[in-house]
Parts: C-alpha cells; structure tokens; sequence
C-alpha cells in the first residue's frame, strides 16, 4: 500500500530527525558565519563543496563551512525545518518538498540522469516486475524513476510489491537476493554491479527524451537573505570553476568522498553541468521554471502534490540572477 504524504512526513520525523540531529550536533546553532552544509556522496551532491573548500571560497566571502553527509534528500529538509542544517542537496526525486513548502531552492546545480530502475538477473522489462519485491528509497529520485518507468509500462505502484528503504539497505537487499528490482541511481548501481554483475537496467531517465531532471541546492523555507546571497555567490563561483576544469573537479570531489577517482568519474557522466551564466539565462527566460514545473506535474500524478505550485513559490530565482550580477 502505498504511503500517504503526511504519513510519509510523519514517519521521516520520526526516524530521519535522529539522523540529522546526530549528523549536525557537533556544528553549533548555524548563526554567524558558519553554515552547516548537508550532501549527499556523490558527484553531483559533492563536487561544488569540495571545490569551494579547496579554492578558498568560503573564506573569501566571509563564510565557514561545516559539510554533513545525508543518505539522501528528504532526511536533509527535515533537517532544515528541525533547525539542524542551514543548507542541503537534493536530487529531482526529492523536489516535491519544496513545491509543498517545505523548503527553498536557492540555486540549480545540474541535470542528472542517473536514475534507473534496476533487477535481478532473468527479469528483462519492467513489466517481469509485476508483483514482485521492489525496493527504494521514498520520496528520492530512486522512486522518481520507479515511478516513471510504471507509468510508461501501463502500471502503478500496486502493480509491484514496494518495499520502502533506505539507499544502503537498498544496495545490501539487492545484492543478498531479498529484493527482485529497485529504483535507484548512480553511483550506488555500480556498487550492485560489483556484487550481482549480470543485473538489468530495466529503466532509465535517460531513455526519457525531452525530460530535464535538476538537482538542486535548498534552504529553509525561510532563509536569512545577506548569507543565503553569500552562499549562492560560493556556490556560482565554485560551478564556475568545475565547469572550466572538469577532471580537476572530479578528483577534488573523490577526495572529499574518500572514493576511486575513476568510480567518481564514472558517476559524472550521468551529469550536466551548466555555467552561472548559463544557469541565470535560463531562469530569466523561464527555462528553470519549466523544468521544475514539469517536475511538480509528475509529482501530482504520483499523489506526492496535491497540485502544481507557481515555481517562483520555491525558487529564489531573483536571489540567484541578483548574486550572480554581484
């Protein structure tokens, strides 16, 4: 059965609020010039802190970061709205929080494709799914695609059996026979691989033409203007540089993950990167706006909205074209 969204809401409160609590304990109230700094560990959710602490950008805007890992998206948010994190990355899965409100998209980082729907060797579609174990992570972009990939077969989520967990729980079920498939995204698919290496994509967003999956750095619903400006001036200036140098960039974030640098690389290939300038023309022209519009769209199909919100409701696109004019 599928989870409602305030049941879903409850239950992260529950168990994701431990989590984020233990991970920012140690990093005081976030006021002043210390911002507590959630990502997730990979590529796209790594790269622009990694390169932001190593050229120094933080300190050049009189700013101290405190970087914090999270398993994924919505365990961040809740630790926004719980005072526990001043700022975090989200994939596209996890945008229906802040069309509810629930958070502010201060700036784009990429569009990602690496979101597949993945199971065990023998199932070769995603229709061989049908009633069978399905794990993924809710609320993430690893249900994003599960979700997809259903809708373009012709089915739903009571097609299958779900079984909702956690990203690491989702590799070690895989991997051990306990589940038959899972929604879930690079670079934890190679992880499987490594394990069950005759596993099938059976679904991709790549495969999906004409469709922009943004990820996205966010704030709480109500953010403090002068350090978020500060924060989106980093931000800009750090994709700025991974832009221009592209391999530097990956092994700056493979150190800050402590992971094979080639791993990383082969993770950024699911990834494109766009310039701040780039980025601000596609806000004033109201390209971002239909990427996250077309995103909140999905999300009321799958029950996660009740309706698609005007996305300058939860992107401070102003913020982000006025710090980039700095």
């Amino acid at each position: 059965m599928r989870m409602s969204r305030r049941d879903f809401i409850r239950t992260l409160s529950a168990t994701g609020a431990a989590l984020s609590v233990a991970a920012c304990s140690s990093s005081g109230d976030g006021g002043g010039s210390t911002v507590r700094f959630g990502y997730i560990a990979d590529y796209n959710g790594a790269s622009l802190l990694a390169i932001a602490d190593e050229r120094g950008l933080w300190k050049k805007h009189g700013l101290t970061a405190d970087p914090k890992v999270f398993v994924n998206g919505p365990v961040q948010i809740q630790a926004l709205r719980t005072g526990n994190l001043d700022y975090g990355y989200i994939g596209p899965g996890a945008l229906w929080l802040p069309a509810s409100g629930k958070a502010t998209i201060v700036a784009v980082n990429t569009l990602t494709y690496a979101d597949r729907v993945i199971a065990r060797p023998g199932i070769t579609s995603i229709r061989d799914l049908r009633g069978k174990k399905v794990g993924v992570p809710e609320g993430t972009s690893g249900e994003m695609a599960l979700n997809l990939a259903l809708q373009q077969a012709g089915m739903t989520m009571k097609d299958i059996s779900k079984v909702a967990m956690d990203a690491p729980t989702v590799v070690s079920a895989f991997a051990s026979g306990q589940i038959d498939g899972a929604g879930i995204w690079y670079p934890l698919i190679d992880t499987i691989k490594e394990k069950v290496p005759g596993l099938k994509e059976v679904a991709s967003t790549e495969d999906i033409p004409g469709s922009a999956f943004p990820t996205a750095f966010v704030s709480a619903a109500k953010g403090k203007p002068e350090r978020d400006r500060k924060v989106v001036t980093v931000l800009q200036e750090a994709n700025d540089w991974r832009a221009a140098h592209p391999k530097e960039s990956i092994a700056l974030a493979a150190k800050l993950l402590k992971a094979d640098e080639a791993k990383v690389a082969a993770d950024a290939k699911h990834v494109k990167t766009m310039t701040t300038a780039e980025l601000v023309a596609r806000t004033e022209d109201g390209t971002v706006g239909k990427w996250l519009d077309g995103m909140s769209r999905f999300f009321v199909r799958t029950g996660q909205l009740d309706k698609a919100p005007d996305p300058s409701s939860f992107y401070a696109g102003d913020l982000y074209t006025k710090a980039a004019a700095r």
